[in-house]
């Protein structure tokens, strides 16, 4: 059974961080999905993949937790955002290299 411990990026759907500030331990499927062939739905046999999922505060509380169970892990460091600073005053600057119209 391998687990990832990662921290989840920011949906599109939300501005801030939200609940993207903890750590969370998820396992990998042991089987791969199949369809229902009467209503069409995606079914497993295996609810630890898909039902459970731990949250801690802090990536080292994770990997205390794995190893204090015996669970084999892959840690996955977050990627550091880009940011990009912008004021509305920049619009009207004069080394603008586009010029600003209607």
């Amino acid at each position: 059974m391998l687990a990832r411990i990662f921290r989840p990026s920011k949906t599109a759907m939300q501005s801030g961080k939200g609940n993207s500030l903890a750590w969370v331990l998820e396992f990998e499927p042991k089987d791969a999905r199949r369809q229902d062939p009467l209503m069409g739905w995606t079914q497993t046999g295996d609810t630890e993949s898909s039902q459970v999922r731990l949250s801690f505060e802090t990536k080292e509380e994770a990997v205390r937790y794995a190893d204090h169970h015996g669970i084999a892990f892959q840690l996955i460091d977050p990627h550091p955002t880009k940011r990009i600073i912008k004021a509305y005053a920049d619009n009207f600057a004069f080394g603008r290299k586009v010029p600003w119209t209607h």
